[in-house]
């Protein structure tokens, strides 16, 4: 501790603050953490992946993407296979190391074997650098959606540059396919750069098909285990969430069951809808702005907010409760 101390002498003295103690306490509360979680000390090597890094990643990979549009500003037509080469090489290699982070830090109990780490980083990673041509037809279904379906947009290319739901949906891209990758984490990350850029939270382990659009954007939420079919428009303020979190025998909550709304094709849910539960929308329903729905929606169905009105007392006990209304 003598010489961590040493090294935050000239600033203490500069700025005249007495940082000794704190350092010490800090180093306390970080071992007893440490202790309490049963964690090992990795002096020589870092732990976790780096945020950071996984940002420099997930930007090299959208330049690799969409080389002309979000490549560098000098970008030539001429030169795009070079720096897409060129870029993908260096993304890919920082990408494994990352994903070796990850699989150290899941098998730190168990002493993991530091090669076989290293080649199953590599296996991974390589396949998802299969699935990137695969990712960039899907975004461009995603950009044509957001086109056709915005009177506002003026080209497709305003729409890559501009439009947060689109920014959104290549993380979600580019993290959904790590994820099946078995690399929770980088998703993770990956999904929650965007998450604050946008303010639209995808879970890294939603399913979502061709052609969403999602409108304006901000406040969205679609949780792990939300399924969305293809040509599927939504709008800001929507929540595809869980309605509730099955506890086990021992009080934590259960992870992995399937507790999101599946949307099938061609559905549309307007601003501020909350859609709760495993539960299903069926094809072409409408789901109109601020509803609270917990059951399934059949095929073709509008979803409206019911309106409160005055009914005579004659016809008052024929009168539909004020509640959802479909049609």
């Amino acid at each position: 501790m003598t010489a961590l101390v040493q090294v935050f002498r000239i600033p203490l003295a500069m700025a005249n603050f007495d940082i000794a103690p704190i350092v010490h306490a800090l180093n306390d509360i970080r071992s007893n953490w440490r202790d309490a979680q049963h964690r090992a000390r990795h002096p020589d090597a870092r732990e976790f992946p780096s945020r950071d890094a996984l940002a420099r990643i997930a930007g090299q990979l959208k330049g690799a993407l969409f080389p002309m549009r979000l490549g560098p500003q000098d970008m030539r037509h001429e030169s795009e296979n070079f720096y897409v080469g060129y870029t993908l090489s260096t993304a890919l290699q920082a990408l494994q190391e990352q994903a070796a982070l990850e699989l150290r830090y899941v098998a730190r109990r168990d002493d993991p074997d530091i090669a076989q780490v290293e080649r199953q980083a590599h296996a991974r990673v390589a396949a998802f650098a299969a699935a990137l041509p695969r990712l960039r037809e899907l975004l461009d279904s995603d950009v044509l959606a957001a086109y056709q379906g915005d009177p506002a947009a003026r080209s497709v290319d305003e729409v890559l540059l501009c439009y947060p739901g689109v920014l959104a949906l290549i993380h979600h891209r580019i993290a959904h396919q790590l994820y099946q990758e078995g690399l929770p984490l980088l998703a993770r990350i990956v999904a929650e750069l965007a998450h604050s850029e946008t303010g639209i939270d995808i879970h890294p382990g939603a399913t979502i098909g061709p052609g969403l659009f999602i409108d304006h954007g901000t406040g969205v939420v679609i949780g792990e285990t939300a399924r969305i079919g293809q040509r599927v428009r939504i709008y800001q303020a929507v929540t595809l969430g869980a309605k509730r979190f099955p506890v086990g025998a021992d009080g934590a909550l259960e992870k992995g069951l399937a507790r999101h709304p599946t949307v099938e094709d061609e559905v549309v849910i307007y601003a501020g809808a909350t859609i709760l539960g495993h539960i299903t929308l069926g094809r072409g329903a409408i789901i109109g702005g601020n509803v609270w729905i917990t059951e399934d929606v059949a095929p073709g169905t509008t979803i409206t907010q019911a309106s409160l009105r005055s009914t005579p007392k004659s016809t008052a006990e024929h009168a539909a409760p004020a509640t959802l209304a479909s049609a």
